[in-house]
């Protein structure tokens, strides 16, 4: 038997509940949280739109194939979970959520996100993993105070333009879509610190990735690069390099301006020679070469080991 409809079957008042988001300690308290995951609804209890003062509203887990227009009528929500559940679209009324600062769509059904949530003023964590997803709104692009983007495991061919105007946005996960290309705006992202684009099908990058100048990790694994731009030298902080499973046949010079490289991972691509500006790479703690046609590795590999980096030869 499902739940009743009518009834709300758990709330909770508390001073800081536990979750994955992190809430600021200048929050008013208390916090109206309700957690209902996990209880086989297919829809929301009715007795929920009576609780306009809620902050907190988890349903996770459950079979909801249908987020009613209604969820309009909660303007306090500053968190919202709807991971887990069945959903095929959104309701425009999402926009008037003016208030929230986290919202979790993973694993649904959901094609689209609709514009409205380009209304999201406040919004710094934005789930989208795990769905059907096409295309990614230009609206996300008014999204100012976003720091954490995830729509990996979808069908994305493309990141909109607009992306670029997400000067706030820390990460951005969009691993294991069909994206051929970045748009050259992705330079302007002066704050991001994490891009995971593992698995999609990229054959270039822009020459405006080096302009990324807080760029900590970048992941590239299993994509079509034959080649990376001369600007990648230019990314100063970069620690970590996954270029894994491409069809690279070459490396720009360039690579060796990489003072804060720690890992570069080169497995599994057409690599024939390197060039030896890697030799000269201050912090680099591992290098991972096999899976290459090279060729007979030249000294400045035996010194790299010899100072204590890592080197998985050919």
């Amino acid at each position: 038997m499902d739940p009743d409809p009518d009834c709300v079957p758990h709330v909770t008042i508390i001073a800081r509940p536990s979750c994955p988001f992190p809430i600021a300690e200048s929050s008013p308290l208390p916090e109206l949280e309700l957690r209902i995951d996990e209880r086989q609804l297919a829809d929301l209890p009715a007795s929920l739109w009576k609780l306009p003062w809620l902050e907190i509203l988890s349903a996770g887990n459950n079979r909801l194939d249908e987020l009613p227009a209604t969820i309009g009528t909660l303007p306090e929500l500053r968190q919202l979970f709807l991971h887990g559940n069945r959903l095929r679209a959104l309701p425009d009324t999402i926009g008037t959520l003016r208030k929230l600062t986290a919202l979790d769509l993973s694993y649904n059904k959901l094609s689209a996100l609709p514009p409205a949530i380009g209304a999201l003023s406040r919004l710094e964590f934005l789930y989208a993993s795990n769905n059907v997803l096409s295309a990614v709104d230009a609206a996300v692009g008014r999204l100012a105070r976003l720091r954490y983007l995830n729509v990996s495991d979808n069908e994305l061919t493309n990141l909109p333009s607009e992306i670029g105007e997400l000067g706030n946005l820390i990460e951005l996960r969009a691993y294991n879509n069909r994206l051929s290309s970045l748009p050259a705006s992705i330079g302007a992202l002066g704050r991001l610190k994490e891009l995971h684009l593992a698995n999609n099908r990229l054959t270039a990058l822009p020459e405006s990735l080096g302009t990324l100048p807080a760029l900590r990790k970048l992941r590239l694994r299993g994509n079509a690069l034959t080649s990376l731009p001369r600007s990648i030298g230019e990314l100063r902080w970069l620690a970590h390099l996954e270029l894994r499973e491409n069809a690279l046949t070459t490396l720009p010079d360039s690579i060796g301006e990489l003072k804060s490289l720690t890992h570069l991972d080169l497995r599994a691509n057409q690599l024939t020679t390197l060039p030896s500006s890697i030799g000269e790479l201050p912090k680099l703690e591992k290098l991972d070469l096999r899976w290459n046609p090279l060729g007979p590795l030249d000294a400045w590999v035996d010194q790299l080991e010899a100072r204590g980096c890592v080197v998985y030869r050919a």
